[in-house]
Order: C-alpha cells, then structure tokens, then sequence
C-alpha cells in the first residue's frame, strides 16, 4: 500500500521533472529568442507562490538566470516596438515584480510605448464599450491579423478561424491584469473587462455547444480566478464566484477522460485556489491522471505535438495543478472587484 510520504515524493519528482523539462526548453538560442518572456514568468511564479522551500529556491534562481539572459538580449524596449513586443516586456516585469526585482525604467518605456496602441489594436476590441466579440479571426498562418469580421484573409486568401468570444475575453482578462500590476494600462482597464463576467454567464457545457468553446470557457473561468487572487496568492471563496465555482468541478471529470493535461492542470490549480483540499475527490482524481500522463522526457502532453510553446504551456499547467501554494489568507485583489461579479 502506497503511503501518504511515497505518494508527495511521487508527486514532488514529477514537479521537478516538469520543471527541467520546462528549463532544456529554454536551453536552446533560437527558441529563447522566441519563448524568453515566457520562461522568465513561468519560474518566476513558481518561485513566488511555492509552499515547498526546495520549488521556491528552484524557481527563484532559475527566472534570475533566464531574466538576466532576457535583458542582454532586450536591454530596452524600442519606441517603435510592435504590441507582441510590448506584451513580453508586460509578462517580464510582472515576473521581476513577483521576485522583488525593481525596474523603473522599464516601467516608463512600457507606458510610453503603450500609449501608442489603442484597445483595438491590443486586445481585438473596446472593453470600455462593448463585450467580448465572436468575430475576430486568428491570426493567419501569413502572420496578418485581419479585422473583425473577415472570414478570409486580405493578404494570402485562405480561410480564416474565428476565436470564441470566451478566447478573447481570456486573453484580455490576463493582459490587462498583468500590465496594471506591471504600472502599465494595456488599451484597457483590467475592471473594464472583467466587468463583462455576468455577461458571459452562463457558461456553455458540452451538449449544447462546439467542445472548442467549452474549453475556451474554462480558460477564461480559470483566468478569472488566476487575476482576482493575483496568480496562487490568495485563496478565494467560492461565495464570490459561485457559477464558476461549480463549472469548473463540473469539468474536472471530463478533461480527464478526455486525456487533456493542460485544462486538468489549470482546473486543479483554480480548485484549489477556492479552498478544495487534496484530499477531495476531484482533487484526487485529477492528481491520478496527472502523474499518470506524464511523458518519459517530463513534459505533459503530445509528444508528436510541433507547437513545443504549447508543449511547455501544458506541462506548466499540470505542474500548477500539482504543487501546493503558499497562500496568503482569503482575498480578492482588490475588494472594488466584488461588485463587478454580481
């Protein structure tokens, strides 16, 4: 019979084997190039909201190398800098943030740059005068974002797909929050999107709608959850946020039947945060899976999958999904936020 000792070391190496896979990732010239911000933000977080010393040391040394390989490579941010750009400094100051690195000069540099775009150009509509839209494509494999309403691309002629307005409100949700916590406004204000909460409640099950909008959904539900209590910082009470609450235990069942890591991941991860002990069910069950779908080389998901960002995206989520945070009490970010969610 396995022992409660065995099962946390069990646990403990699949953290760590995640989070080397996470670092060889990185090892690579071209693909730090690409996924640096990313990185920095990933140890970043693990290292500020680990309950275990060992992660938190890990992750702390390991986002001040990637950091300090980062700034030799954007030692500023040019004042003709496009919005990608712009958004990898956001997600590397908000990690320096989380491990007490200060930089006021970049903060600066991230305003004035920002002032340049407008909410459109940053995040695909007005959060100040309309809800999240359903019509606005991907980006199209030429690179061309093309404007609302488009179903085929300007420049090259293919066909476009369409995000979910859950997609995009997912998106907003996490880039206005983590630019404001970075003193930087990102087209919007992040109360200005998550205003739009009762409006896209109630949220679509499975049944009733495409499986590629239920999963944006549950992003969007989790991401949510991940800007009120400021990423695995503070627990929150169920009682603020009961229609989420319940969708994401709905959901834990069939993400892992599903064989999907990425979402049992991120929803372990908000479930916890609500206060769910690893002893609940869902809990446990998600846990199961987790260790269970871990691949040879550490990672979760496709081995075969080509998109090695999503590979490293999934394996961090199933990582948040098993490791304990420390947390800081029960609260919100910020207390103005509860009238937004009624």
């Amino acid at each position: 019979m396995t022992t409660a000792t065995e099962k946390l070391r069990t646990r403990d190496q699949a953290i760590e084997r995640g989070l080397d896979f996470i670092y060889r990732f990185g090892s690579s010239r071209e693909r730090f190039a690409n996924y640096g911000s990313f990185l920095v933000c990933c140890f970043a977080l693990v290292g500020a909201s680990s309950r275990d010393p060992k992660l938190r040391r890990l992750g702390r040394e390991r986002a001040k190398q990637l950091l300090r390989r980062w700034l030799r490579i954007h030692p500023s941010l040019p004042l003709d800098a496009t919005s990608s750009l712009l958004l990898e400094f956001v997600l590397v100051r908000y990690a320096q943030s989380r491990i007490g690195v200060r930089d006021p000069k970049g903060v600066t540099q991230m305003r004035t740059v920002a002032d340049r775009f407008s909410a459109t150009d940053l995040l695909g509509f007005d959060p100040a005068a309309e809800p999240p839209p359903d019509d606005l494509p991907y980006c199209c494999v030429c690179t061309l974002q093309n404007p609302r309403g488009r179903k085929t691309c300007k420049q090259c002629k293919r066909r476009l797909r369409i995000q979910s307005r859950y997609r995009v409100w997912m998106e907003a949700l996490a880039n206005t929050y983590v630019a404001e916590r970075s003193g930087v406004r990102f087209g919007a204000s992040y109360p200005e999107v998550l205003k739009w909460a009762p409006h896209m409640r109630p949220y679509p099950i499975g049944d009733e709608h495409d499986e590629e909008v239920v999963w944006d959904a549950l992003y969007a539900v989790t991401h949510i959850v991940y800007t009120l209590n400021d990423y695995n910082t503070y627990r929150l009470s169920p009682r603020w946020l009961p229609q989420e609450f319940a969708y994401l235990k709905a959901n834990v069942e069939s993400a892992c039947t599903q064989d999907d890591p990425e979402t049992v991941g991120e929803l372990l991860d908000s479930l916890k945060a609500f206060g769910l002990p690893t002893r609940h069910p869902l809990i446990q069950r998600g846990t199961k899976y987790l260790l269970a779908a871990q691949n040879e080389d550490g990672s979760w998901g496709d081995p075969e999958e080509e998109n090695l960002r999503r590979r490293c995206h999934t394996t961090w989520t199933a990582i948040d999904g098993l490791r304990t945070c420390a947390w800081r009490g029960q609260r919100l970010i910020s207390p103005k936020l509860r009238l937004s969610l009624k």
